[in-house]
C-alpha cells in the first residue's frame, strides 16, 4: 500500500485536546470546539500530514454506543473521578472531565469534529487504538476509567515477573486477550470506530502497554491472537469497500519482536499475511536513539516502517541551578533534540516520522504533581520538515543514547540499553548511535559529550570517534549540551566531559564512540584516586 502522503505523524489521544485547555481556549468559558479547531490549525501550521488520535484507554473516551464511556455515571465534581489520572491533582483530574462533559451537554462528539475539521484542512485522519492500557493499573476494581471485564481477576493476567523470585506487577496484570470475551469487547470497540467515524487509517497501539496473554505463549494461543487480527483486517477491508480507498492498518510495537511473540504477538506473521501495511517500532515514553530500524525492515520486508520520537529524551534530568529544581529532560521543547533524533531514523531508511506523547510536553498552570513547572510550551514549528532528512542536514543537532531505570522503563521489550555503563582501570567499551552526514561548509562543530558519576579523582577518560586516535583533551563542563528549558545543567551529582571531532569524521548511518578509562590498576594504591568510571550519559552535539 502506497502510503507516500504519510511521513509527518502526530499522535495525539484522549487528552490532546483537554490537557491544557488555558493554550486552545483561553478566553475560557464552558469548553467549546473552538479548542479542538485551534489545535488542529497548530498541526496544520506544523506540517502535519496525518493526526493519529487513540480515543481510548481500556473504556471509550468518546460517546460510544458499544462500550463503556470515560463519563458514564460522571457529575461535575464527582470524587470518584478526583484521582482517575494516578499523580496528578484531583481538580486537574476533575476540570479535564468537566471539559468532555461541556461538548458533550452542547451535544458535541469531540472525536467526530476533530476528524471532520482534519479532512477540512487536509490532514489525513486515522485512529490509534491503545490495545491494553493502564493508567487505571493501582485501582483495578475501584477506577471508574477500568473497564468492567478488567474489574473482574478472571479476565486479568496475573503480572508474571521477568524474575521469578519476584512478585507479580501490577501493571502487567492487565486484559488477557487469551479470554474470548476480551478480544470481543476490544472488537466490538474497533469496529465501531472503523466503521462508524471518517477516520482514514488504523493503528493498534501494543506498546501502550506491551500486555497481551500470559509469557511464553503456546503455538495455540499465537495462532488464535493472528486470526483475531486477522478479523480486525476484515473489518477494515469492509471500510475499503465502503468509501471506494485505502484504509493502512498498521502497529506500534516495542523493538523487541521475539519478546512480543512470547506474549502472543507474532509481528512477523501478521506481516507476512499482509494483515498490517506498517509498523512503528518504539520505546515506551523514553524515545529510542539505537532503534535498529535497518535490521527490523530487514525481519518485516515489504511494510512502510515510521520512526517514532517519544517525549522524553532519555533518563538523565537536567538541572536548573537559578531554580534549584530537576526537571525531565522534554524532547519537544529542543528543537536539536528533535532533529538529531529523527535524522537518526532517517538515516537507517524509515519511511517517515511519528511524533508521540508531543502535547503532553505543554503545560498550562496544570497543578501537576508529577512535574515542577509551569507553562511550558512543545515546540511546534520544530516538526515542520522533520520528515526530511535534507532539511535536517547543516542545522544544530542533539543525539543522546537511551538509559535504563526511567519511570516508564519496561523490559524485556524494550531494547537492552547501553547506560549506564562501569569502565574499570583500562577498560574500554562500544557504543553504537545512527547520525546523519553533514555538509562541510556550514561551520559546525562535533561535540562528544560524556557524562560519569562525580567522585574524588576521577581518572583520565579518552574517547574515539568512528576509529579515530583516542582523544584525551576535554574541556570539562557542568553545562548541557543543549539546554533543555528550564533545565541547563546537569545534576551536581555529575561530571560531563566535551571532545571535540571533525564534523566530516560523521558517518551517514551507524557511529561507534568508543570510550577509554585511562586509569591503571595501580593508581589507587599509590593514592590517586578512584579507577572505575560510571558512565550514566553519552551525547553528541553539532553546532
Amino acid at each position: 500500500m502506497n502510503l507516500d502522503n504519510h511521513r509527518n505523524l502526530f499522535n495525539g489521544d484522549w487528552g490532546t485536546f483537554f490537557w491544557a485547555p488555558g493554550l486552545w481556549q483561553p478566553e475560557g468559558g464552558a469548553y467549546s470546539t473552538k479548542a479542538i479547531e485551534r489545535f488542529i490549525d497548530l498541526l496544520v501550521e506544523s506540517g502535519v500530514d496525518t493526526f493519529l488520535i487513540s480515543p481510548n484507554t481500556q473504556v471509550a473516551w468518546y460517546p460510544s454506543r458499544v462500550v463503556p464511556t470515560a463519563l458514564d455515571g460522571y457529575v461535575r465534581g464527582d470524587p470518584r473521578w478526583a484521582h482517575w489520572m494516578p499523580g496528578i491533582a484531583p481538580e486537574t483530574n476533575l476540570a479535564m472531565m468537566d471539559h468532555y462533559l461541556d461538548l458533550l451537554d452542547a451535544g458535541v462528539d469531540w472525536l467526530g469534529e476533530a476528524i471532520s475539521l482534519c479532512r477540512q484542512r487536509g490532514i489525513s485522519p486515522w485512529v490509534s487504538v491503545r490495545m491494553n492500557d493502564m493508567h487505571g493499573a493501582g485501582d483495578p476494581e475501584g477506577n471508574p476509567i477500568n473497564c468492567p471485564l478488567f474489574r473482574d481477576a478472571q479476565y486479568r493476567l496475573r503480572g508474571t515477573a521477568m524474575n521469578p523470585r519476584d512478585p507479580p506487577n501490577p501493571y502487567w496484570q492487565a486484559l488477557n486477550y487469551a479470554c474470548a470475551e476480551v478480544r470481543d469487547y476490544m472488537l466490538d470497540m474497533i469496529r465501531e470506530l472503523v466503521l462508524e467515524y471518517d477516520f482514514e487509517g488504523l493503528e493498534l497501539d501494543w506498546l501502550r502497554n506491551p500486555a497481551i496473554c500470559e509469557p511464553n505463549a503456546s503455538q495455540a494461543t499465537i495462532d488464535t491472537i493472528t486470526s483475531w487480527v486477522a478479523q480486525i483486517r476484515a473489518v477494515v477491508e469492509d471500510k475499503s469497500r465502503q468509501t471506494g480507498s485505502p484504509y493502512p492498518m498498521g502497529v506500534r510495537i516495542p523493538g523487541q519482536l521475539s519478546m512480543l511473540r512470547n506474549i502472543g504477538l507474532d509481528v512477523k506473521t501478521i506481516a507476512e499475511a499482509e494483515f498490517i501495511d506498517f509498523v512503528s517500532p518504539s520505546n515506551f515514553m523514553e524515545t529510542a536513539w539505537d532503534m535498529p530500524h535497518d535490521q527490523l525492515r530487514a525481519e518485516l520486508p515489504g511494510l512502510t516502517m515510521y520512526g517514532v520520537i517519544e517525549v522524553v529524551l532519555n533518563n538523565l534530568p537536567g538541572y536548573s541551578p537559578e531554580l534549584d529544581a530537576v526537571y525531565p529532560r522534554h524532547v519537544g521543547v529542543s528543537p536539536p533534540t528533535l532533529r538529531g533524533n529523527a535524522a537518526g531514523k532517517l538515516v537507517l531508511g524509515v519511511d517517515g516520522i511519528e511524533q508521540y506523547n508531543y502535547y503532553a510536553t505543554d503545560e498550562d498552570n496544570a497543578n501537576l504533581r508529577l512535574v515542577t513547572w509551569d507553562n511550558m510550551r512543545a515546540d511546534y514549528s520544530a516538526i515542520r520538515s522533520i520528515h526530511d532528512l535534507e532539511a535536517l542536514r547543516g542545522k544544530p543537532k542533539h543525539y543522546a543514547m537511551g538509559t535504563m531505570f526511567s519511570s516508564c522503563w519496561y523490559p524485556p521489550f524494550e531494547l537492552p540499553e547501553s547506560l549506564p555503563a562501569i569502565l574499570g582501570p583500562e577498560w574500554r567499551k562500544a557504543f553504537r548511535l545512527p547520525m546523519c552526514a553533514e555538509p562541510a561548509d556550514r561551520g559546525l562543530e562535533l561535540w562528544v559529550q560524556v557524562v560519569v558519576e562525580k567522585r574524588y579523582g576521577l581518572p583520565a577518560i579518552g574517547v574515539c570517534f568512528n576509529g579515530s586516535w583516542p582523544n584525551f583533551e576535554r574541556v570539562q563542563t557542568d553545562e548541557l549540551l543543549f539546554p533543555n528549558r528550564p533545565a541547563t545543567h546537569h545534576l551536581p551529582a555529575y561530571q560531563a566531559y566535551n571532545y571535540a571531532f571533525p564534523v566530516a569524521a560523521i558517518r551517514e548511518g551507524w557511529n561507534e564512540i568508543v570510550v577509554y578509562n585511562g586509569a591503571h590498576p595501580s593508581d589507587v594504591d599509590e593514592g590517586r584516586g578512584s579507577d572505575t568510571l560510571t558512565i550514566v550519559s553519552i551525547e553528541v552535539a553539532i553546532r
